[in-house]
This record gives C-alpha cells, structure tokens and sequence, in this order.
C-alpha cells in the first residue's frame, strides 16, 4: 500500500489462560447427591467421582466400566482422545443391577459388519440409555431403549 517493504513477519499465538474447574467439596456435594435418586443420582456420582463430563458419562457403554479394576474408560472424550479414570466405590452396587436393559445400539464405523451380533450383546449397550426408542444414524437401523 505504501510501497514499503515489511521484511519477515514473525506472529505468535496468544495462549489461553489456564482455568480451574470449580468443584464441589465432599460437603457442598452430600446434600446435592441426596436430592436426587436413580439414574439422575447415578450419572452425576459416575460425573463426580471420576471426573466425567456429562456427554462422556452418557455415552458409556457397559464394557467401558470395569467394576473389578473399579475404573471407567471414556472412548473418544474431548480432544478425540481416550482415558480411563476411577469408579467411584458408591456405584459398584447400582451398575451390578442395571442388567435390565434391551434392545440394539448403534456401533461406530464399520463394527455393526464385523460384529453382526454386537448390537444386542450386553456389553455394548449404554449405561444410560434412552427413555424412548430413537433412530441413530441414517445407515443404521437399530434403536435403543431403556427398561
């Protein structure tokens, strides 16, 4: 624009602040955990305990926690990434009672060909499913439901 050579421009990103996540004590969660019952109180001691964000916990599938290493593992949780993180011991019990679930589920990719039984099998069926039959993807005719 004005005829001026600039020479070599170096740019640096500015970087995020560093932010802590506010959490509840032991104390300030007691009173909120006993207003609440069933699985409303199961996924946010599941959220509490181990850390989860609440599109991780609801996306858990039952092979995803293991009650005898008392861990969860998140599959694809944010940054795509996967990690495993604690089972609170409160849950133990309730998560060894939800056997009663039905229906098929959705698998990612390429896993309803391979595994044509999958869908039914316990393991991969989520810990919170749907209160109502509802359509996944377009590609895949399976639904889930919750007992």
């Amino acid at each position: 624009m004005l005829q001026v050579e600039l020479g070599r421009i170096d740019s640096v990103r500015a970087s995020r602040p560093a932010r802590v996540p506010t959490v509840l004590t032991v104390e300030e969660a007691r009173p909120v955990l006993g207003a609440m019952s069933g699985r409303p109180q199961l996924a946010v001691k599941l959220i509490y305990g181990g850390g989860l964000r609440l599109l991780e916990a609801l996306r858990l599938r039952v092979q995803d926690v293991d009650l005898g290493m008392k861990q969860v593992t998140v599959r694809d949780g944010k940054g795509a990434k996967d990690r495993c993180t604690v089972l609170a011991e409160s849950v133990i019990a309730v998560l060894k009672d939800l056997r009663k679930g039905f229906g098929a589920v959705y698998l990612p990719g390429a896993l309803d060909r391979k595994y044509p039984a999958a869908p039914r099998e316990w393991g991969w069926q989520y810990v919170f499913p749907a209160r109502d039959l509802s359509t996944e993807p377009t590609h895949c005719n399976y639904t889930q439901a919750s007992s």
